[in-house]
C-alpha cells in the first residue's frame, strides 16, 4: 500500500482477515497503517532504490490517496501490478484534467474554466455571472486551496491567495443534495456498487453520511451506478472508485470529484453491508470476485475530527461505548488537531435518519454537550 493513513489502515485490517501480509510505503511504523502492517517503509515516494526493494517484496500494489506522485506509480508498474493504475491517478489529482476527461466521455460536470492568470480569472468569472469557486488544480482537499467568489470579491486578492500557476474556476451549482457512490471493478471486468449515500459537510469537510436515504430516488441511484461504471471502464480500472455528485434542483447528476480509492462516505459499509469497501479493494486487486455489497440495515457515519475530541475524557468515552448500537472506529493518530480526521462512528438503526441522530448524540457526548 502506498500511503500509511487511515484508508491504508482499514485496507490492511481487511487484508489481514483474508490472511494476506501487508507492507506500507511512504509512512513510518507509527502511522495509522504502519501500526497494523508487517512492514512500514518510512521513506519518500521519490526514493527509487527503496521502491525497487519494496516491489521485490510484494505481489500487488495499491494506493490510499490520490496525491501519490505519478512517477512513483510509473516506476513500480515496471516490476509489479499497481491497481487502480496510473491513468486514473493522473486524472484524479488534477482537476482540469479530471473534468476535461469526464466531459470527453459524456459525463456531466459543473461548467469550468482553466485559470492561469488574473486575466483568465476575470474573463471566466464574467462568463459565470460573477459567481464561482476558484480552486487549485492540484493538491486541494477538504476545502483547502479554494475560494468562493461573488460580484463583490477582490479577484486579484483571490488569485494571489492561491499562490499557484494554474487553477480552475467552477460555476457555483444550485443543488439539492450531495451524494456519493463507491464502486469496484474486478479483473474479469465486472463492476459492483454499494448503495449511494447522502453526504452533509461542515466547513467543506464531510460530517455525516446516511444510507439509504429517501432523498435519493431509485432512478438517481441507478444513474449514479452507470456513471461510476463508465468511469471505471474508461480507465480500465481494477480496484475501488468513489464518485461524488451534486444532485441539482432539477434532479440532474453532476460529478463533483472522483477518488481512485475507498472514501470517507463509504466507511459505513464496514458495519452495514455484507462486505465493506476495503474488502472490495482487497478482492479486486488480488484477483477475486466481488463480495456482497447489499446493505444489511440502514446506517449513518459520523466523522470524529480533532475538534470533537478536545474534551473527550475517559468518562465520556465510557458513555459512548455503553451504547451497543454505536460502533467506534479510531485511526491511531496520536495528536488531535482542528479539522484532522481522528476516527468515525457508525450507527445501525431502523432508518438512516435515526442512526444519524444517535451518532450525533454520541459525538455530542464526547464534546461535553450532553
Amino acid at each position: 500500500m502506498l500511503g500509511g493513513g487511515q484508508l491504508g489502515r482499514m485496507f490492511a485490517i481487511a487484508a489481514r482477515r483474508f490472511g494476506y501480509g501487508v507492507q506500507v510505503f511512504g509512512d513510518p511504523a507509527d502511522s495509522p497503517a504502519g501500526q497494523v502492517c508487517d512492514r512500514a517503509w518510512g521513506t519518500g515516494f521519490d526514493d527509487f532504490d527503496q521502491l525497487r526493494q519494496f516491489a521485490d517484496r510484494v505481489d500487488v500494489v495499491s494506493y490510499e490517496q490520490e496525491n501519490i506522485p505519478v512517477a512513483t506509480v510509473e516506476f513500480l508498474e515496471q516490476y509489479v501490478p499497481v491497481h487502480p493504475g496510473v491513468e486514473l491517478l493522473r486524472a484524479a489529482q488534477h482537476r482540469i484534467l479530471e473534468k476535461s476527461t469526464l466531459r470527453k466521455i459524456g459525463i456531466a460536470t459543473a461548467d469550468f474554466a482553466p485559470v492561469y492568470s488574473l486575466a483568465d480569472l476575470t474573463t471566466a468569472i464574467a462568463e459565470f455571472e460573477g459567481r464561482g469557486i476558484l480552486k487549485t488544480a492540484t493538491l486541494g482537499y477538504d476545502g483547502k486551496g479554494q475560494v468562493r467568489l461573488n460580484a463583490d470579491s477582490d479577484l486579484q486578492q483571490a488569485w494571489q491567495s492561491l499562490n499557484v500557476a494554474e487553477a480552475i474556476l467552477e460555476r457555483e451549482i444550485d443543488f439539492e443534495l450531495e451524494i456519493s457512490i463507491v464502486a469496484a471493478r474486478f479483473q474479469d471486468g465486472s463492476v459492483t456498487c454499494f448503495p449511494p449515500s447522502v453526504n452533509h459537510h461542515v466547513n467543506h469537510i464531510l460530517d455525516v453520511s446516511l444510507c439509504p436515504s429517501d432523498l435519493i430516488s431509485a432512478q438517481t441511484a441507478a444513474d449514479a451506478a452507470v456513471i461510476a461504471r463508465s468511469i471505471l471502464e474508461h480507465f480500465n480500472t481494477i480496484g475501488v472508485l468513489c464518485v461524488e455528485f451534486f444532485v441539482t434542483t432539477n434532479g440532474k447528476l453532476l460529478v463533483n470529484e472522483i477518488a481512485p480509492r475507498p472514501h470517507n462516505s463509504g466507511h459505513l459499509t464496514i458495519d452495514a453491508c455484507g462486505c465493506c469497501q476495503f474488502e472490495q479493494q482487497v478482492r479486486a486487486i488480488c484477483g477475486m470476485t466481488s463480495g456482497d455489497v447489499n446493505q444489511i440495515r440502514p446506517a449513518a457515519m459520523i466523522n470524529l475530527l480533532g475538534d470533537h475530541l478536545m474534551h473527550a475524557d475517559a468518562l465520556r468515552w465510557q458513555h459512548v461505548f455503553a451504547q451497543p448500537e454505536v460502533k467506534v472506529h479510531m485511526y491511531g493518530k496520536a495528536e488531535a488537531r482542528i479539522g484532522r480526521k481522528m476516527g468515525h462512528l457508525t450507527v445501525l438503526a431502523d432508518s438512516s435518519q435515526k442512526a444519524a441522530e444517535s451518532g450525533l448524540a454520541a459525538r455530542n457526548m464526547l464534546m461535553g454537550m450532553q
